[in-house]
């Protein structure tokens, strides 16, 4: 049985230098974006978290590694991120996830599942208020036109 290879993203705490990336590079292929902030790569393992575990173990001394992700959700569109806190954070959230009668892992993931949930449920709040204010001011119709034109647009595109 083949091992797959598995996609990951890694997010760094700042921009590499042209030396740092190289050096990097000798131990792990690694494409980086524009600002060199994100690399991606490619590594051998039986799941995506010892993927993970993994590159994180190969990198960590040689990079500023802040998160790693699977860059393709599982089947179950879950994304795996892989933290790597200071030991007080790390200690904090130990206690918390204690007291809570929980694991670290899971107190950390419920608290960015309740955050995620917050966050759109204030961007629905948002766009809700902006929507009735467009339709203090115009008819339900004009609004429904403009935004369908708005998005039809390509953006960088000459106007026409």
């Amino acid at each position: 049985m083949t091992m797959p290879h598995h996609a990951l993203e890694i997010l760094l705490t700042r921009p590499l230098a042209p030396a740092e990336l190289r050096a990097a590079a000798r131990a792990l292929p690694l494409a980086a974006n524009h600002d060199t902030t994100r690399l991606m790569a490619l590594v051998h393992a039986k799941t995506p978290a010892r993927a993970a575990h993994r590159l994180r173990q190969r990198l960590a001394t040689r990079l500023p590694v802040g998160v790693i992700t699977t860059h393709y959700p599982d089947t179950s569109g879950q994304v795996l991120l892989n933290l790597a806190f200071p030991p007080a954070a790390h200690a904090t959230i130990r206690r918390a996830a204690h007291h809570a009668g929980q694991s670290p892992e899971l107190f950390v993931e419920l608290a960015l599942h309740r955050a995620l949930a917050q966050h759109a449920s204030d961007e629905s709040d948002r766009l809700d208020r902006a929507v009735q204010q467009l339709l203090a001011s115009t008819t339900a119709a004009h609004l429904l036109a403009a935004v369908g034109h708005a998005l039809t647009r390509t953006p960088g595109a000459a106007p026409a």
